[in-house]
C-alpha cells in the first residue's frame, strides 16, 4: 500500500462523498478510482452499466431495477 497526494479541494470532496455513501475516505477514493479507471477502458458503457457488471462480476445475478 503507498501514499498519494491529491489536491485538498479533491480530499475534501471525497471526505464529503464518503460521508454521504456511508464509506470511509480510503473506500471512497478506491471506489472513484476503479470507476474512472472502469470507465475509460470502456468509454461506451454509462455508469449505471459499470455498476451492474461490477456487481455481477461479484456474483449477483439479481441487480434491483434500480441500480440497472
Amino acid at each position: 500500500m503507498g501514499l498519494v497526494k491529491i489536491d485538498d479541494q479533491l480530499h475534501e470532496d471525497v471526505r464529503r462523498a464518503s460521508s454521504v455513501m456511508c464509506r470511509s475516505i480510503n473506500a471512497q477514493a478506491e471506489f472513484w478510482i476503479k470507476i474512472g479507471r472502469l470507465a475509460e477502458a470502456n468509454p461506451t458503457l454509462t455508469f449505471n452499466d459499470i455498476v451492474r457488471t461490477q456487481i455481477e462480476a461479484a456474483g449477483d445475478r439479481h441487480v434491483p431495477a434500480a441500480a440497472a
